[in-house]
Parts: C-alpha cells; structure tokens; sequence
C-alpha cells in the first residue's frame, strides 16, 4: 500500500497526521483498505512511509491485533515515486513469490478483490489494473485496450480529442515478475513501468463496478464521502443510524453510536458524525 505522499493536497487535515490516517466516514482510510484486504484472507501488508513514519508504525500496531494481519513497514530514505517502493519491499514480496495487491492510499471503493484476483488468474500475465469511468477524461490518463480484448494496448495522457473514458483506479494485481522492471531508485509505475508492461502484451485491466473516489483533495474528500454513504445506504442501511425522532436528518448520513444528537438538530445531507 502506497503511502509515502506527504498529503499536501490534503491539508489542512494532514498537518497534525499523515494522510492515511484521516478520518473517512469515521475510520482512518487506510483501515477501509486493510478491512478489505483481511477480508480476502490477506495476512501479510506492505506500506510504504515516508512521511511521520513513527506515528504510522504506532497507529498500525492495534490494526494487526483487530484484523489478523501483520503489518510491514518499508520506509523510503527519500521520495522513491509510485513505483520504487515496490523495489524496496523485494525481499518481503519475493518470500513466497505469490501474486500481490497494489493499491494508491487515496482511493475508496467497494474494493472488489476478489473479482479482481480471478481475473487476474484467468489471463495468467504479469500485471492488472483496474479501471474506472469518468466523464471528463481530458484531465487523466486514458487506457485503450486492444479491440475485443481486456489487453492494454497503449496509454493516452490527457487526450485532447475523444479516445476514451476509462482512466487508471488505483488499484493493481501484480505476479513478482514486476520487480525485474522495477529498480531502487525514484521511479513512477505509470509512466516507467506499464508501458513496457502493455508493449509486452503483459497488462490486461477490468473494469471496477460501483463507485470510486480519489479522496486526496478537499473537495474530492466531501465527494467520496457522499458516493461511499450512498453505497452503505444500499448495501447496509442499518449502518446508518438514525437519531431522534426530533432531530431532521437529511439524505444519507453516518453517526457513530457513541455520538449524542440533541432534539431539532438538523443534520446532512453526506454527513458523518464521529464518537461523542
């Protein structure tokens, strides 16, 4: 899990804490991703910290005990980009050479890996991405498969002209077979390493079902918290407490059960409410 970003999109909410460990929908967001992987019988997490990284080794010791995990720490002497981290954690993800995750600490999703992890299996190549829509991909990179086929053929980065509407998620699938592309030193996996991975025939993506938010900026953050209620609204209504009969809440809004709401309080829409 990539977390080495210093959060400066995020501010002022990572002055006083790294970015993983803000507060989202009443759960710091790396717990939505550590929750989802435990969930698929991932016992073995890999971050990569740079910044604050004694407060993140101390936030995580409680999470191995809760989710059944054990939590590894790779520290980056230096900003190594999206894809050096990887070639510092060799030695932890050669162990048992098994395929693993990749995921950037920014998004939230429904996390689909067991899906992910089938297709993966099925087309037997060194790498998946997932991919997800946006109506305005001018701002993003595109991905062009070949036709009829889930194979990666080429990347366009913010395309001027229609060519497409799928852009990387931020979430990946990798056999080891990637470390030979990777090496110790700064390096970005989006532009370095898939390239030679799609020229290769050696990248295929799936589409992400559901919703998506990259939660790295304030407004995304008010965003991704009213696309994720809405999917707890319809997955898991009872999630979403209610408060007095008095109080007017609106649209979707998430309290936690130790919060105290006084009579004619008027609450949301999108609105999270943390302990009392």
């Amino acid at each position: 899990m990539r977390n080495a970003g210093f959060g400066t999109r995020l501010r002022p909410l990572t002055f006083s804490k790294p970015k993983p460990l803000v507060e989202f929908a009443n759960s710091p967001m790396i717990l939505h991703q550590i929750a989802a992987l435990a969930k698929v019988g991932v016992k073995d997490i890999i971050l990569a910290v740079n910044y604050q990284p004694d407060v993140m080794v101390e936030a995580m010791a409680k999470v191995e005990e809760e989710f059944n995990v054990k939590i590894h720490f790779s520290i980056e002497p230096e900003p190594l980009g999206t894809a050096g981290p990887l070639a510092l954690a060799r030695n932890i993800l050669l162990k048992d050479d098994e395929v693993f995750f990749v995921l950037n600490s920014d998004v939230i999703c429904e996390f689909p890996f067991e899906g992910l992890l089938a297709f993966h299996k099925s087309h037997g190549c060194e790498g998946t991405l997932m991919t997800t829509r946006v109506e305005d991909p001018s701002k993003f990179g595109v991905i062009l498969c070949k036709p009829g086929s889930t194979q990666i053929q080429k990347f366009v980065e913010k395309p001027t002209e229609w060519v497409g509407d799928q852009i990387n998620a931020g979430i990946y699938i990798f056999t080891t077979d990637i470390l030979s592309r990777i090496q110790n030193r700064p390096m970005s996996i989006e532009k370095d390493v898939f390239p030679l991975m799609a020229k290769a025939g050696q990248l295929h993506s799936i589409p992400l079902q559901g919703f998506w938010a990259d939660v790295g900026q304030p407004k995304d953050f008010l965003k991704g918290t009213g696309l994720y209620l809405n999917s707890l609204a319809e997955s898991e209504s009872t999630v979403l407490r209610l408060a007095p009969q008095s109080a007017n809440i609106v649209g979707n809004v998430l309290i936690h059960e130790t919060a105290v709401i006084g009579e004619n309080c008027k609450i949301g829409p999108d609105v999270t409410i943390g302990p009392g």
